[in-house]
């Protein structure tokens, strides 16, 4: 049959599909081995797109930190970038140079000094940024301890809370570095500084403090620490430093409270990492660290290829990636500016106080975090909470109207604290939230009327954080 106004092709994928579908095979197409033949392009998309129809929305997606929408024109400058490589800054100075600026941009709303040479890049994510630091901070470490003569054959240590991220486990198995763990309480639910000082010994790499805590989203108070490691290093033969992972704060907080002392204007903080990707307003995945000075950056960690064309210096772990999101990143900095950034996060924790106060309301829960600082609310039942359910249930019960919010034990010493918590992103309205407190009043109603039976499986013995 022949269609007006239509041309004749010999090959199958340039034909006309006439009605959904067509192409595809009658018979299941294989999913764990590459297929026989190709397949038309449109028939391939459709297949995918039926695969993914069913997965949760993003958008009600309140268990991660992740960014999940960009204006029209970030996308468009994106999709024009996805060809470059990130990691080979002779064929594409240009690039390299708007990563150079986002960089600056970073470390100056991090107060860096002007009399010092910082220095930082880009990475995939803040969890390659965390290794970024905790790598330079062992290296520094080795350099001291062999100067001091330390016996090397003992196993280096980090200090951290133990509501750290997943990516500092990480860290300590592949580096064989000891994490120290800080236990958080009901009276403190971030780090206790000077029970940091008390863990800290010459084996020492550096005390980290962490801005936006995954489990609560509560800061570390980096100004306490700092107070306190000052004080320890003027009797220590093994000075310790400070990183912050601020994957959540990073670019946060400079916005909301620039007047909170956290970053390298306290002397002891040599390295930041940050996530572009959560409060940075880039879709994933981008990161960033930056050191104070180079001097933070021992000169191991700096390496130079020249096979690309030109002789870079590199100092990520990831090689080739694509430039996009960096591209992207410079994109917000440029349309938001400083006040425009204070805006969108503005509007975030308007949106996060708002669940707060309603939360409150209902009576029955006891709120751990009420977004004073990073948009994120956790809560738990309070222990006279008459119900004859929980909060796996009522995450359960949410899920059922498209809702992702994570119930979970918090870290050990406090595990017997089950909470759930939502995190308040850039694209969540104040008229989601509404709806979202909806949905929960009426998701709380229906478990009243519910037989709830108890399941043993239901209750997770061992929680992790989201990934940076």
């Amino acid at each position: 049959m022949a269609l007006l106004g239509g041309n004749k092709k010999d090959s199958k994928h340039d034909e006309i599909r006439l009605f959904y579908g067509e192409g595809l095979s009658e018979q299941p197409l294989p999913r764990y081995e590459i297929p026989a033949d190709t397949m038309p392009a449109g028939a391939a998309y459709d297949f995918i797109m039926d695969e993914l129809r069913d997965e949760g929305s993003a958008r009600q997606n309140l268990a991660t930190f992740v960014q999940t929408w960009m204006e029209p024109e970030a996308q468009q400058l994106i999709m024009n970038t996805l060809d470059k490589n990130a990691v080979d800054k002779s064929e594409y100075p240009q690039t390299a140079e708007i990563e150079e600026r986002c960089v600056n941009i970073i470390a100056n709303l991090w107060n860096a000094d002007e009399r010092d040479e910082f220095i930082g890049t880009s990475t995939v994510g803040s969890s390659e940024a965390c290794m970024l630091g905790g790598m330079a901070a062992l290296f520094r470490w080795k350099k001291q301890a062999r100067e001091l003569g330390l016996d090397m054959s003992k196993r280096p240590n980090m200090i951290i809370s133990s509501a750290y991220q997943v990516v500092w486990e990480k860290f300590g198995v592949y580096w064989d570095v000891e994490l120290r763990e800080v236990p958080v309480t009901k009276e403190c639910l971030a780090l206790d500084p000077d029970k940091a000082i008390d863990l800290i010994d010459d084996y020492t790499i550096c005390v980290v403090g962490i801005m936006g805590l995954t489990y609560t989203g509560r800061y570390d108070d980096i100004k306490a620490l700092d107070e306190a490691i000052t004080t320890y290093n003027e009797t220590s033969k093994v000075k310790v430093y400070i990183h912050v992972d601020a994957a959540s704060g990073g670019l946060y907080t400079p916005f909301m409270e620039p007047n909170l002392e956290w970053d390298f204007r306290l002397d002891n903080v040599k390295s930041i990492n940050t996530s572009g990707h959560k409060y940075g307003l880039v879709y994933p995945g981008v990161g960033w660290v930056v050191w104070k000075d180079k001097e933070w950056l021992p000169k191991e960690l700096i390496f130079n290829v020249s096979y690309l064309g030109g002789d870079m210096p590199t100092m990520a772990i990831n090689f080739s990636r694509p430039a996009s999101l960096i591209v992207a990143q410079y994109y917000l900095f440029l349309r938001l500016g400083f006040e425009g950034f204070r805006q969108v996060h503005s509007r975030t924790q308007k949106a996060a106080l708002y669940i707060t106060k309603e939360l409150e309301k209902l009576g029955m829960f006891e709120i751990v975090n009420g977004a004073e600082q990073l948009p994120v609310v956790a809560w738990t039942l309070k222990e006279d909470a008459d119900v004859k359910w929980d909060l796996y249930d009522l995450s359960d019960f949410l899920r059922m109207r498209g809702w992702q919010v994570p119930a979970y034990p918090m870290p050990a010493d406090l595990e017997e604290m089950v909470v759930l918590r939502v995190v308040i992103k850039g694209d969540f309205s104040y008229d989601s939230a509404l709806l979202f407190v909806r949905d929960l009043k009426a998701t709380i109603e229906k478990l009243e009327k519910s037989h709830i039976l108890p399941s043993a499986d239901k209750h997770p013995k061992k929680t992790h954080g989201f990934t940076h």
